[in-house]
């Protein structure tokens, strides 16, 4: 999956635009609720090798937010690692051009529901 059609993704499922918000760099985009601001996506350009990867080359990633009892659902076959440059007890990466495209829609929605506010009751 490409940067623009996850982005595009996003937009047609839950109606949001990528934000910008760090000085200076217009490749990283973070994607929020409108209603609370929480991310639930963070796309970013980061070389391969610091997936392990014997190559410099740049891929586009997105972090997403999962419940703990889903890690170790996924591994690298489906394109998923632990976060770069975030917590990894709640965070993965998804290098998109590894990701089937099924797997990242699929955790995109995950990553939104667990970031949704969820009202508590007394």
């Amino acid at each position: 999956m490409t940067k623009q059609a996850f982005l595009s993704y996003c937009l047609t499922a839950y109606g949001t635009f990528p934000d910008y918000p760090f000085e200076k760099d217009f490749e990283t985009a973070v994607l929020r609720h409108s209603n609370n601001r929480k991310w639930y996506a963070l796309v970013m350009r980061v070389s391969r090798r610091k997936f392990g990867f014997d190559s410099d080359e740049a891929v586009d990633i997105v972090n997403l937010k999962l419940p703990v009892e889903m890690f170790g659902s996924f591994g690298v076959a489906d394109g998923v690692y632990p976060a770069y440059h975030m917590n990894k007890l709640h965070w993965i990466s998804v290098l998109l051009p590894d990701a089937p495209d099924d797997v990242v829609q699929f955790l995109v929605n995950v990553s939104f529901k667990a970031t949704k506010k969820t009202k508590h009751h007394a």
